[in-house]
């Protein structure tokens, strides 16, 4: 089990940075060694900030800290949103010193480290996610973006932070439904690179439901390890990287068509990886019983294993052609070759594709 703090390293060379993980992490870490520059600009949400904003300030009293606090809420992840951002910026007269600190879950996250990305061709940023999916995933690696009406996260760039500072304590705020679909990201190193862990997840999903501070910390550091390892070997996402989106192709697809209004991301995913375990097993690679346990495990979780009853086979189709990881007009989709290992691949039949979509819609 992990201690009360650790720390994790992702080697990018001279863009290298840590990711603390601990109890009180907020007040216990030493943020303001990583600002260089007079001034920082906090964004947070209307829902986090009544919780966690003052205390932040008060880690910062020898800079001049302004701060944004925008809608919650996935919809809210646009262009639209971002310009608020962009105008504290300018109307506070922020310069290239300026620090922004994206405090929140990961719509937060990618809206902050975007505007960073692009406030004067790039200022420096650090992460304080107090969402278990982003504390897992979005806030670490460097990928920043917004929503499109036509697509998610089409609009953005790849940025690292300064560091990544994951306070477990803001676990005990959040709701049941977003701490659920945090575990979907959490399940997914053990799909996608580590069988133990998922073993681990299967025997201890109990105790992190929960929310047992010993095993949230352990399975935070391990999601954290592996995915500093993933990015450390493919930062811009050529190659393996992109294992880190198993199921999020059908998922994303979820959330545009509603509009990204009514399922968060991690139960989008977690169907996601669902129909992907589903494809896996019907191309002749994921063996049945591993499909069986990936969805016992997300039903323990209370995440959904179907997609939304009002989504057909050709909703799926249409949209997922808009997805990132689309070249030459060609889907590419990351399968299970068995529990701990993914790739990717457009070496999958169509017909096989629209069977296990046209068998998910008809389940739902």
């Amino acid at each position: 089990m992990a201690s009360k703090s650790t720390q994790v390293q992702v080697s990018l060379g001279d863009r290298s940075y840590p990711i603390f993980i601990g109890s009180d992490e907020i007040r216990n870490s030493d943020i303001a060694s990583y600002i260089g520059g007079k001034k920082v600009l906090i964004v947070t949400n209307e829902t986090i900030a009544p919780l966690y904003l003052e205390l932040l300030k008060g880690q910062l009293t020898d800079k001049q800290v302004d701060s944004v606090i925008l809608a919650d809420g996935e919809q809210h992840k646009n262009l639209d949103t971002l310009n608020l951002i962009f105008d504290q910026l300018i109307g506070g007269h922020h310069d290239r010193k300026t620090t922004l600190i994206a405090l929140g879950g990961g719509v937060v996250g990618d809206m902050t480290g975007f505007a960073a990305a692009c406030y004067q061709r790039g200022v420096p940023f650090i992460q304080i996610p107090t969402t278990l999916l982003a504390q897992v995933d979005s806030s670490v690696g460097g990928k920043t973006a917004v929503n499109h009406a036509m697509g998610k996260n089409m609009i953005g760039a790849f940025y690292q932070p300064q560091a990544v500072i994951i306070d477990t304590d803001t676990l005990s705020t959040l709701p049941d439904r977003e701490f659920h679909a945090g575990l979907a990201e959490v399940i997914k190193y053990g799909l996608i690179v580590d069988a133990v862990f998922f073993q681990w997840l299967e025997n201890n999903v109990d105790l992190l439901l929960q929310r047992d501070k010993q095993a949230l910390a352990y399975a935070v550091e391990l999601s954290c390890v592996s995915k500093a390892r993933i990015v450390a070997e493919d930062e811009t996402e050529q190659g393996i990287r992109a294992i880190l989106n198993l199921g999020h192709t059908f998922g994303h697809a979820i959330e545009t068509f509603q509009n990204y209004r009514q399922w968060i991301h991690g139960e989008a995913v977690a169907a996601g990886m669902v129909m992907a375990a589903e494809l896996s097993v019907i191309s002749g690679n994921l063996p049945e019983a591993d499909l069986s346990r990936t969805k016992a495990l997300l039903k323990r979780c209370s995440l959904p294993v179907t997609p939304p009853a009002d989504m057909a086979a050709e909703d799926f189709i249409r949209l997922m052609l808009r997805d990132k990881k689309v070249l030459d007009g060609q889907l590419r989709l990351v399968l299970l070759k068995h529990l701990g290992e993914a790739c990717v691949t457009d070496q999958f039949s169509i017909d096989h594709l629209n069977q296990v979509l046209i068998k998910a819609c008809t389940a739902s």
